[in-house]
């Protein structure tokens, strides 16, 4: 049975599984990454892993009747158009242009190709979660950074030069907090977990507890939350009018308390024209999207390079 093998690299862990072309999963695997988390070292490890992966019998039994097709990969970082060099890869140690595709071809002998771990987030909800449904959407992740995706078409936008879809970074207040990137009041800077700290010194999962036992204050707060990402999501959907917007990462185990808000936001800001029949949905993958997305993208390579 022919499949492809979609790894999530991490800071802390890298996920790997071999999909077959319907989306089934048919072995899994987690390994530490390397400490520190050198290009040199993560490359072994990943090698080390997909060879363990590639000898194992699968759920139904057997050894060495899968063909390995191709890899994809999500790096937590940009990486080029091309999806063959991390650009930068952010808790991974000296990272800067790694052509890690070429590395691993080298390694193993399969066409691999490399995303964004944002962007594989994306791809998976596209294909087996949220948003399998819907051929124009965008993924949302909201967690200590605010990362994004975009699918077109049912392809992966990525722009010309593979760093489009920064969708955090977008500005919602010219005064706002300083960003990382150079801009200020991003909307990372008003929906991230550093913001929800940051403005009520406690972590998102203790604030969603206390609004679910009746917090007037933590109810308020969700509230105001629901009104910022609102405010971002409009703009976004002026330009891109998806079918679906999807709500991933850590902070959507507490959607319950902000999505009313996000809806009446952008019903308030949005022309009819632009929002009709648009979904508003939470991620169904949770930290397996990354993975699922990236054997998407191997997938893509496979069946274009009829490897």
């Amino acid at each position: 049975m022919a499949q492809v093998i979609g790894i999530d690299l991490g800071g802390t862990a890298i996920k790997l599984g071999r999909f077959s072309e319907d989306g089934i999963c048919h072995q899994s695997l987690t390994v530490p990454t390397p400490q520190p988390a050198t290009p040199e070292a993560v490359l072994v490890t990943i090698a080390d892993a997909i060879f363990q992966l590639q000898t194992r019998p699968s759920v139904e039994g057997g050894l060495g009747e899968d063909i390995i097709r191709a890899i994809g990969i999500g790096t937590p970082g940009p990486a080029d158009a091309a999806g063959r060099t991390a650009r930068v890869a952010i808790n991974l140690t000296n990272w800067h242009n790694v052509p890690l595709a070429d590395w691993l071809e080298a390694k193993t002998g399969l066409p691999t190709i490399l995303a964004n771990d944002a962007n594989c987030a994306g791809l998976g909800e596209a294909w087996l979660g949220a948003g399998k449904h819907f051929k124009n959407l965008i993924l949302l992740t909201l967690g200590t950074g605010v990362g994004g995706a975009v699918i077109l078409d049912g392809k992966l936008f990525s722009g010309h030069l593979g760093a489009a879809g920064e969708l955090g970074l977008i500005a919602i207040d010219p005064d706002g907090p300083e960003c990382n990137s150079g801009n200020r009041g991003s909307l990372e800077q008003y929906v991230s977990v550093q913001a929800i700290r940051r403005e009520t010194g406690l972590e998102p999962l203790e604030l969603a507890n206390l609004a679910r036992s009746g917090d007037a204050k933590a109810l308020e707060y969700w509230q105001n939350y629901g009104r910022y990402l609102g405010i971002g999501l409009a703009t976004l959907i002026y330009v891109l009018t998806p079918e679906a917007i999807i709500i991933g990462g850590g902070i959507s185990a507490g959607a319950e308390f902000f999505l009313p808000a996000v809806r009446t936001e952008i019903e308030r800001r949005v022309l009819p024209s632009s929002r009709e029949d648009l979904q508003l949905l939470v991620a169904q993958l949770g930290n397996q999207a990354g993975m699922v997305g990236a054997a998407k993208l191997a997938w893509q390579v496979a069946l274009m390079t009829n490897y």
